[in-house]
């Protein structure tokens, strides 16, 4: 039997997955976070990105977070996110979309631009395109 952790992942509209895993991935406010089974307890925050879960079976599923929390205990790995959507479920068109608009938004000077939305907006719809990129990666393997 492989060494597993149960897993949690849950926003503030539904808990989105709940298993064994053999590793998970996110993106922490200090970079990349790996965790395994028997890893040390831990809180840290997330930045928007995808979460990478290798399940007990070996299958990947990937989601995206808006950001939130990620706390391990012994034998438990909790994941509560603002906003959680599953890889498969993102739409690549909108979050293109909203990259480019809060991209020229930042640019155009002459407006009334709240920066600090204009950036978060940014910072998300650019997260979202890199965990599709993410899933393209893993599905090419």
């Amino acid at each position: 039997m492989a060494m597993t952790i149960h897993c949690d992942i849950v926003s503030a509209e539904a808990e989105l997955f709940s298993g064994r895993a053999k590793l998970i991935v996110a993106n922490g406010t200090q970079g990349d976070l790996g965790v395994t089974y028997g890893h040390a307890p831990l809180l840290t925050s997330l930045e928007p990105g995808p979460v990478r879960i290798v399940q007990d079976n070996g299958e990947e599923v990937i989601f995206y977070v808006s950001g939130g929390f990620l706390e391990v205990q012994p034998n438990v790995v909790s994941i509560l996110a603002d906003t959680a959507i599953r890889a498969g479920d993102l739409d690549e068109a909108a979050a293109s979309s909203a990259q480019k608009s809060a991209q020229q938004a930042m640019l155009d000077q002459s407006a009334d631009v709240d920066y600090t939305r204009a950036s978060a907006q940014l910072a998300a719809a650019s997260a979202q395109l890199r965990t599709l990129q993410q899933i393209r990666k893993s599905l090419s393997k």
